[in-house]
């Protein structure tokens, strides 16, 4: 893509025009540079739409093939015609099928960021059930899920970067990265499709447990608390309850008391952003360690006491398997760090 100079005209005595190149930089002149950097015109790729790719949409088939180029671009090209999908335009939330052909622009990484950029390194997590649909980890605390907002790389790249082998692997759902606990991968397309519709319908069973401030009692309560996301000033991503917000349902169940803390377990039937946190939040039992909606100087006296993390731990996965119908039941036990706290916590009530 070529750049147009910029210039103003101005019209002489006899009506002749004359150019004046205009100094000023072009807003979109950073823009369009990288864009030119961005493409290599020598070639056009047409790719064959394989099993695993079965009911992608278009727009994450593409992020796939073209690793590291930006995502503002792979828009682009889509916004601009220049994907074609058996040589048809499409948009951004075309779902592709097996054997579908896509023409691919001449696409690659800017010069700048393909030096800058790190890799993922290869990473292997404990693995609590695998086969070949499917892999489930334990994911540790403080270890995002994927990469973005200023993290390179999370538990997917470095998967992935370790499975090299693998031809499709993508995470099932997400987990904060401060939580830890069991954490669900596909490694076929048909397996992703299947649980992502057993968790829109609710037959994908999910169990935490929590740590919060307080006596929350001994009775069962099952929250239904609207959910909306904002953006802080700061350009931090939050959430609130509000009742604009997306339907949002918890089941709390106490699991043990202590003197001024109590272990909850905490079932989820939806899925929102936070969703746990900023119920018990509003509730007013924030939890131990969190450092978005809990109590700030409590987290500071349990740091000194040898809690630096949230106590938020993804303890329990019940669901039926994608491709084999089999019921499967995984457990991840508290991590060290966790498991020693309620410990401490035990001996102070003898």
């Amino acid at each position: 893509m070529s750049l147009a100079s910029q210039a103003n005209s101005r019209t002489g005595g006899q009506g002749s025009r004359v150019r004046i190149p205009d100094r000023r930089p072009s807003r979109n002149a950073s823009r369009e540079q990288m864009i030119r950097k961005i493409k290599d015109l020598s070639n056009v790729s047409n790719v064959v739409v394989g099993p695993e790719g079965d009911d992608q949409r278009v727009d994450n088939f593409l992020l796939r093939q073209c690793k590291g180029v930006p995502r503002s671009h792979i828009y682009r090209i889509l916004r601009t015609g220049e994907v074609r999908v058996n040589s048809r335009r499409i948009d951004a939330t075309h779902r592709l099928r097996e054997g579908d052909r896509v023409r691919i622009p001449p696409v690659r990484l800017p010069e700048t960021a393909a030096a800058g950029k790190p890799r993922a390194r290869p990473i292997e997590l404990p693995v609590a059930f695998e086969d070949e649909a499917l892999l489930v980890v334990d994911k540790p605390s403080g270890m995002a899920v994927h990469g973005g907002s200023g993290i390179s790389f999370g538990v997917i790249e470095s998967m992935r970067a370790a499975r090299s082998g693998l031809r499709f692997l993508e995470l099932v759902h997400r987990l904060d990265r401060d939580t830890s606990g069991l954490l669900m991968l596909a490694k076929k397309r048909s397996a992703l499709t299947r649980l992502h519709a057993a968790l829109r319908e609710g037959r994908v069973q999910k169990r935490y447990l929590a740590l919060v401030k307080g006596d929350f009692g001994g009775s069962a309560r099952d929250i239904e608390l609207p959910l909306r996301k904002y953006l802080t000033q700061a350009g931090e991503r939050r959430v609130s309850v509000d009742r604009e917000g997306r339907e949002a349902r918890t089941v709390f169940r106490r699991e043990q008391a202590f003197s001024g803390f109590t272990l909850l377990s905490a079932e989820l039937h939806t899925g929102r952003t936070h969703q746990i946190r900023v119920h018990l939040m509003h509730l007013g039992f924030p939890i131990a360690g969190d450092d978005k909606y809990g109590d700030f100087e409590l987290n500071r006296e349990l740091a000194k006491r040898g809690l630096k993390r949230m106590f938020l731990h993804a303890a329990e996965l019940r669901f039926v398997h994608p491709a084999t119908g089999a019921e499967v039941a995984l457990r991840a036990p508290l991590p060290p760090e966790l498991d020693a706290f309620i410990r401490a916590l035990e001996r102070r009530q003898d």
